[in-house]
């Protein structure tokens, strides 16, 4: 890796001329300025990350907390794309990501002393069980948080818009005729709270009478439970013609529980999943299901927490809503309107 002395031989100046030109200082002109920083690219070289946080107070290091419950870690397809897009525009940034955990070797911290002992400039919590003490501690720190798809406040969030998307969705399974519409939803969550309301407003705006057997809790990216609740729901005395589930992975649980049944998606039963995630495309027949933009979500929330560590004076703690889009497959059958 080049050196600042190897720019000051390859420019023929001292290397404080070169320390000067790379710190943008008045007192070089812009000629030699220019000249410097063209040497200082064609040779690699990168500022040296301790020398940095002197001069700028910053580490230009993000942490992570990402928890899922279900211990599926960056195979969780949804969120492994939000963290994806999120590293790119840091990185874009010159920031680098790295998650927070409670070990350092040894050594029991909590999530908040890790963020200190690796100084952090800032913090995106992308799934957590907020609730969790050490969570709350963090978030009401003095390091600028920016949590994804929950709202704290004093804090800005990036929430996919689930409103409008279980919203949206509700009325394409209506337009499709169907009027026994069930809901298997995951575990007591912002996400979950805001799926839930829109589900029952969407419905009653409609006339469509929702059976208390008809709602279901599961938990997210569950295969497993999400089965063992489209057997119920299949076993019910006056079985719903759609079942919407909560996440696109968790459909595969219920699909395997219809083919036992020897029932046909969608000749027999329609289903739609949530998230748009690649497995749901690659299905046959291929998954109606509602596509987060985890791009968007990525970006923005990478984007928004660099804004704050930069112009911290500036900061204004906002929510911005990220809308979502309706991938229309092949799992919804068409009814005559009852």
């Amino acid at each position: 890796m080049a050196s600042l002395k190897d720019i000051a031989e390859s420019c023929q100046v001292s290397v404080a001329t070169v320390s000067k030109a790379l710190s943008n200082q008045s007192d070089i002109g812009k000629a030699t300025k220019e000249k410097i920083k063209k040497v200082a690219e064609e040779l690699g070289y990168l500022p040296n990350a301790a020398a940095r946080m002197l001069k700028t107070k910053r580490s230009n290091n993000i942490g992570v907390l990402f928890i899922d419950k279900m211990n599926s870690g960056l195979a969780h397809e949804y969120f492994s794309s939000v963290l994806e897009n999120l590293k790119v525009e840091s990185e874009k940034r010159g920031y680098d990501i790295t998650f927070i955990s409670q070990n350092i070797g040894n050594q029991k911290m909590s999530y908040l002393e890790h963020c200190r002992y690796r100084n952090y400039d800032g913090v995106v919590i992308a799934s957590v069980d907020y609730t969790d003490p050490m969570v709350l501690e963090l978030v009401t720190s003095e390091l600028p948080v920016v949590t994804i798809d929950h709202i704290f406040n004093g804090k800005t969030a990036i929430l996919s818009d689930n409103v409008k998307a279980i919203e949206d969705l509700v009325n394409y399974i209506y337009q499709c005729g169907h009027r026994k519409i069930a809901f298997i939803h995951g575990e007591d969550t912002a996400v979950t709270q805001k799926r839930l309301a829109s589900f029952y407003k969407t419905c009653m705006q409609l006339g469509i009478n929702v059976p208390e057997e008809y709602v279901k809790a599961s938990y997210y990216h569950d295969p497993k439970s999400a089965g063992r609740i489209t057997k119920q729901l299949l076993d019910h005395p006056d079985p719903p013609t759609c079942i919407m589930f909560p996440d696109d992975f968790s459909f595969i649980g219920g699909m395997n529980v219809i083919e036992e049944k020897g029932l046909r998606i969608p000749e027999d039963i329609s289903v739609t999943g949530f998230d748009g995630i690649l497995i749901s495309q690659v299905l046959r027949p291929k998954l109606t299901t509602v596509k987060q933009d985890t791009e968007a979500i990525g970006h923005e929330a990478a984007r928004m927490l660099i804004d704050w560590i930069e112009n911290p004076k500036t900061n204004l703690a906002s929510q911005i809503l990220i809308p979502g889009k309706i991938l229309e497959g092949q799992t919804v059958k068409k009814l005559d309107a009852i």
